[in-house]
């Protein structure tokens, strides 16, 4: 099924209005249900997608079968950035974080617009640069910072990428993503929640103060959103 415009993603929107019209008529419109596993570590990717209203988690797998989030990608992104780097695979998985939808294009067609256009190579190669950023910032957090700080991170990373205060999702996925015991995740969000921060129940999570979450935070979120705001300042304005 095909959606006009693409602008709802901050990404596609921001490309020349040439460059736009000529992926238009590929985009394909695909659900992105909770939890939905776009691909696996290795595994050759053969499409890119483009959230409108969802948040994909990108994680490393170990061979346990733990996890821990290295990025996560919303409306001012694109997800499966190893097509046009060259690499085809990658070692990480993208899950699905929070549900909603996305744009969906076939591997080859970025590969050849991406080939063809300077415009698209430069703000394709300037969000990479950005995503980048923030994966290194999510792993000097993991090791260096409380439960605490990287919850109040996680959090204001996924309120930058949805359209209102509000998030579906459970103790146990957030442990996941964060690579911590879940215990860990429930003492945080506890103090979260009784200093007035959140408001958390049944998998439910509503940011009441997010003044104040900045504040709680470390300085690893400000570091990412400065430098998105400094390589993407039309996207992330958009």
């Amino acid at each position: 099924m095909s959606i006009t415009p693409p602008q709802q993603n901050r990404l596609l929107a921001v490309l020349p209005e040439a460059e736009r019209e000529r992926i238009q008529r590929q985009l394909e419109l695909v659900p992105m249900k909770l939890g939905y596993v776009l691909y696996e570590s290795g595994i050759a990717l053969q499409h890119v997608y483009f959230p409108i209203d969802c948040i994909v988690s990108l994680l490393y797998v170990m061979e346990d079968g733990s996890s821990a989030e290295i990025a996560v990608v919303g409306n001012e992104g694109i997800v499966g950035i190893s097509l046009f780097m060259g690499g085809e695979t990658t070692p990480s998985r993208a899950v699905v974080q929070s549900g909603g939808y996305a744009l969906r294009l076939r591997g080859q067609l970025l590969k050849d617009e991406f080939n063809r256009s300077i415009a698209m190579q430069h703000l394709l190669l300037r969000y990479t640069q950005a995503l980048l950023t923030q994966m290194a910032q999510t792993a000097v957090c993991n090791r260096h910072h409380s439960v605490e700080q990287q919850l109040c991170r996680w959090l204001l990373l996924s309120l930058d990428r949805l359209p209102d205060n509000k998030l579906v999702m459970t103790q146990e996925l957030i442990a996941n993503m964060l690579g911590v015991r879940r215990e860990g995740v429930t003492e945080a969000a506890g103090k979260l929640q009784s200093a007035g921060l959140i408001s958390y129940s049944r998998g439910k999570i509503v940011v009441l103060d997010r003044p104040r979450l900045e504040k709680k935070s470390c300085e690893c979120y400000a570091v990412v959103k400065q430098e998105f705001d400094r390589l993407l300042p039309n996207v992330m304005a958009s």
